[in-house]
């Protein structure tokens, strides 16, 4: 009785811990499949991990090569601007060193400048000096030679005459100058005597300190006199000669007309032009 009492419950027993089994089963088949599960998300997660790992790596290699370029490009850079700033500072002294000569020069030039103009000033005082001179000579081609100083005088002032011409040209007129009052000359030409009558005559003259005429017939001499009237000079004829003075001028003029041979002829003062300076 004891033993049939004891097999329900051994049964009992059974089927609960059957039971209790299954349910093991089913929760260790439930952790495996958890387990599959998580190991496939494990696999995924370490693929991604190393997906991005591979992305990093490739950045960082990016970078270092972006890094390294921009380095190079620097140093490059840098290098050209040094070579650039010593190019420029070569150039600067260069550029200074022209400039130096270019001021050196426009020194000099207007040194030069300055020396021409204040030889300019002085031609043209000694041109106009000549000009007062001239206009005081005797009256032979006085206006010509007046008008070829007075015509130097205005190319100077203008500047059409350089500095060396005209010194060339001051230097031709003194000379003529100088000639004119050297020279012995004769000419015939027609002559106004004092009272206004037209005659032929011989003029001679010797230098600048005798002039004398007489006419083709030998009757009617005179002698230029300075006169000075109020500081002007003027000039005149004499026509009062005395019979000493009229046979020294005959003389004179034969002379030099090779009517008589060559000899020394002596003029009195009375005769020259400062001689009859009133």
């Amino acid at each position: 009785m004891k033993r049939f009492n004891l097999l329900p419950f051994a049964l009992l027993v059974l089927m609960l811990s059957g039971w209790a089994f299954a349910d093991r089963d089913s929760e260790i088949r439930d952790l495996k499949l958890e387990k599959e599960k998580l190991n496939s998300e494990i696999q995924k997660l370490n693929r991604q991990i190393a997906s991005t790992d591979s992305m990093l790596k490739a950045d960082d290699s990016r970078y270092k090569t972006l890094q390294n370029r921009y380095k190079a490009d620097t140093d490059r850079r840098r290098a050209e601007i040094d070579s650039l700033n010593a190019k420029i500072r070569a150039v600067a002294g260069e550029l200074q060193t022209e400039r130096n000569k270019q001021a050196h020069a426009k020194n000099r030039a207007d040194n030069v400048a300055a020396k021409r103009k204040a030889l300019r000033s002085e031609l043209t005082g000694i041109c106009k000096k000549l000009e007062a001179q001239v206009a005081q000579t005797l009256p032979w081609e006085r206006e010509s030679r007046l008008d070829r100083v007075k015509s130097l005088t205005r190319d100077i002032e203008s500047g059409n005459a350089s500095e060396e011409e005209a010194f060339s040209r001051l230097k031709s007129l003194v000379a003529e100058e100088t000639k004119f009052g050297d020279e012995v000359v004769v000419i015939n030409s027609p002559l106004t005597r004092k009272d206004g009558e037209l005659i032929n005559a011989t003029i001679l003259r010797i230098g600048n300190q005798w002039m004398v005429y007489s006419d083709e017939n030998g009757t009617v001499f005179g002698s230029l006199v300075r006169k000075l009237d109020g500081g002007t000079v003027a000039y005149e004829w004499n026509e009062n000669l005395n019979l000493e003075e009229r046979a020294a001028v005959k003389l004179a003029l034969d002379v030099k007309q090779a009517k008589k041979p060559p000899q020394v002829v002596k003029l009195p003062v009375s005769l020259s032009i400062v001689g009859g300076e009133k």
